[in-house]
């Protein structure tokens, strides 16, 4: 990988974003949220998603000029249309509205049905935390991880981020339920590294750390065996439940077309029980005490989201990693 300027990287998916149609001000939205993502270090669901996405649009399962429309309401909680429209918009302005419902209720939840995929759902996760709320979202996916004790799909590898604000640093946990997404797989594979643990399985059935093989398999690994398997379902649930959409087995297994998507985007306001200064004297206790010395020859141990900012600083002095022939190709469009 050779790096480019952040501002570069914006700088072209907007001009990509522009020429296909993008209202001026969405097209810098959607062109910051992927750029972000990989600013973080999270290239996986940044300019390497890039492409999928524009694929998306030109193959026409999103439709770019589509907002999210209020079907349903009850205090604070609200159920939204996502009709298809890009799914990095749909879910920031799903978040958006969701902080708003906590400022005025303490509480505030939005079930999206109808949308894409989110691409990096810790960018969600980030902005509740920026706005000074704990925010907690997550999205079902096409069937692509087989539940503990199977080797055929039938659940979504559906990532859960929980996020809460800190003066310090945000701690921010951004997963899927397996242990390694399959965007961080093909990641892996174009760097031609292993993983750093066992991710799945191979086409034998033998667990690997092989990125190649785990997805020819199509069988990677749940978090936690049978509880990332059941963590994966309930989360589909739930989802499809409040938002009235589409559940995993409903969803399209062509991830060129994966559409009709249920997310959940809640936000809960620490000030309305409190005040903000005593609810960063907890946060700061709990993490001092998480950060504990490490073992003998042990990496030093981290909370969630203390890499990313790391990472987020790295890179924009330095300049954002880029995979040279995906580069080319979004530089080409």
């Amino acid at each position: 990988m050779h790096r480019i300027p952040y501002q570069e990287l914006f700088d072209t998916l907007l001009r990509v974003l522009q020429k296909l149609g993008f209202e001026s001000e969405r097209a810098r939205l959607c062109a910051r949220l992927f750029a972000d993502a990989s600013r973080d270090g999270v290239y996986s669901h940044g300019l390497n998603r890039f492409p999928r996405f524009v694929l998306q649009i030109q193959n026409g399962t999103i439709n770019i000029h589509a907002e999210p429309e209020l079907v349903a309401a009850c205090g604070s909680l609200e159920r939204w249309d996502g009709k298809l429209g890009p799914g990095p918009l749909n879910a920031y302005q799903c978040m958006e509205r969701a902080i708003a419902l906590s400022k005025k209720h303490g509480t505030g939840c939005v079930a999206l049905a109808n949308t894409t995929h989110w691409m990096r759902g810790g960018n969600f996760g980030w902005q509740a935390a920026d706005a000074g709320v704990i925010g907690i979202c997550w999205t079902n996916t096409l069937p692509n991880l087989p539940p503990w004790g199977a080797s055929d799909p039938r659940v979504g590898n559906n990532p859960l981020i929980i996020a809460v604000p800190r003066p310090a640093g945000h701690v921010v946990l951004d997963m899927a339920v397996s242990q390694f997404s399959y965007g961080a797989l093909a990641s892996y594979r174009m760097r031609g590294e292993l993983l750093p643990v066992d991710g799945g399985f191979d086409t034998k059935g033998q667990l690997t750390r092989d990125p190649a093989e785990i997805e020819a398999s199509k069988r990677p690994l749940p978090i936690g065996y049978w509880k990332g398997s059941g963590l994966a379902l309930m989360l589909d649930l739930v989802g499809a439940l409040l938002s009235g959409g589409k559940a995993t087995h409903q969803i399209t297994s062509d991830p060129d077309r994966e559409s009709y998507l249920s997310q959940v985007f809640i936000a809960l306001d620490p000030s309305s029980v409190g005040t903000p200064e005593v609810a960063a004297r907890i946060a700061d206790e709990i993490i001092a005490y998480f950060k504990l010395p490490p073992h003998s020859g042990g990496e030093q141990v981290r909370y969630p989201g203390e890499q990313v900012l790391k990472i987020r600083s790295e890179n924009l002095a330095k300049g954002i990693p880029v995979e040279p022939t995906i580069w080319s190709k979004v530089q080409a469009m």
